[in-house]
């Protein structure tokens, strides 16, 4: 049962990863710039607001709306399927009731799978950023740690052509 669910998450995650995320947006192939990927991871570190501000990505809202509502139908289907016979017999007010209930749970479902859909690709940039400028240090060890240290160096106004220096000499001091 673990293997059957472990399977179906992996081929989840490989459709989401070749399917959907190609399908809704669009992705340069241009390198992103040493700080634009520091602001970004920054800005993902602090759990901020992603959409618009990360260079090298477009959504396409009319495609993320196609494959939203594909997924709400994939789960509304069998459950009207299920309840079928109890709907036919609730009273029109209350379905009424039901219908904007659920046109608000679809608008608000839709702008958590909007936001999870754009973090996904974020983290895709940053991390394919992150090989290109900090081969030596894996990602998940040592991004908040070059978010802070970019944080501080910001502080200090070092210049931009000192920047990668300082916050390469900031993450082999901490390694010691």
């Amino acid at each position: 049962m673990i293997r059957l669910f472990s399977w179906m998450k992996t081929s989840l995650k490989r459709f989401k990863d070749e399917k959907i995320v190609p399908y809704i947006f669009t992705l340069s192939d241009d390198p992103m710039l040493f700080r634009d990927m520091l602001n970004t991871n920054k800005m993902y570190q602090d759990g901020l607001k992603l959409e618009g501000k990360i260079p090298g990505f477009r959504l396409s809202i009319g495609r993320s709306y196609v494959v939203f509502i594909a997924l709400w139908h994939l789960i509304l289907f069998p459950a009207s399927a299920i309840f079928h016979s109890v709907l036919a017999k609730i009273d029109c007010h209350l379905l009424i009731l039901m219908a904007v209930l659920f046109t608000g749970m679809f608008f608000a479902t839709y702008a958590m799978f909007k936001e999870y859909m754009i973090d996904t690709v974020a983290l895709r940039i940053i991390k394919k950023a992150w090989e290109n400028h900090f081969p030596h240090f894996d990602y998940d060890l040592h991004a908040k740690e070059v978010a802070k240290i970019y944080s501080e160096a910001l502080d200090k106004e070092i210049p931009h052509k000192n920047l990668q220096l300082y916050i390469l000499d900031r993450l082999v001091e901490g390694k010691r």
